[in-house]
């Protein structure tokens, strides 16, 4: 069991971390008691990142000196400025920096991205155990189709009994209270 305090692993009877000793977490008829993170602590722990995401794009479109002017004449050619490397470069960077953001973030210790550690949850899997990075890459990926279907899959959160998205019903986990 890893502890949500420090995130090193203990002895899956331990009731303190052998490491830091804070207390791990409490479990009753074999369920951890975790408090679940509703829709809209999520909506705005989602749109924080997105804001510092997209910011690291910006900052790094302008070091490159890439000026996205939009051309009423010739909509189509607002990147023909630019050598064809570069229009490449930025569009993989744009999924694989988000990606990586979202599963190394919450597969760490912390098991959360920084607009989810300022609004107080974190990512676990069902036991309420932290995610690997592969289960927190599917998580990400699952969203694709959670947006998909008119974002139903993310509305589900408010309806669901563990308040889970489709994501993370695919993806076996849970948003929770830290």
């Amino acid at each position: 069991m890893y502890c949500s305090h420090c995130g090193k692993d203990n002895l899956e009877n331990a009731r303190f971390c052998q490491y830091c000793g804070a207390a791990l977490m409490q479990v009753a008829d074999g369920q951890p008691s975790l408090k679940y993170a509703g829709f809209w602590r999520r909506f705005a722990a989602y749109i924080i990142d997105g804001l510092l995401v997209g910011a690291v794009f910006w900052i790094a479109w302008a070091i490159i000196g890439i000026d996205f002017q939009y051309d009423f004449e010739n909509p189509s050619d607002w990147y023909t400025n630019y050598p064809s490397g570069w229009f490449i470069i930025l569009t993989l960077a744009g999924y694989i920096v988000p990606w990586l953001y979202f599963a190394l973030m919450e597969a760490s210790a912390k098991q959360a991205t920084l607009g989810k550690l300022a609004l107080g949850i974190k990512v676990t899997d069902e036991a309420g155990n932290r995610v690997s990075f592969g289960r927190a890459t599917g998580r990400f990926f699952s969203k694709i189709l959670s947006g998909m279907i008119l974002c139903i899959g993310y509305i589900m959160i408010a309806f669901t009994k563990k308040k889970q998205g489709l994501h993370d019903i695919l993806a076996g986990t849970l948003v929770v209270k830290r």
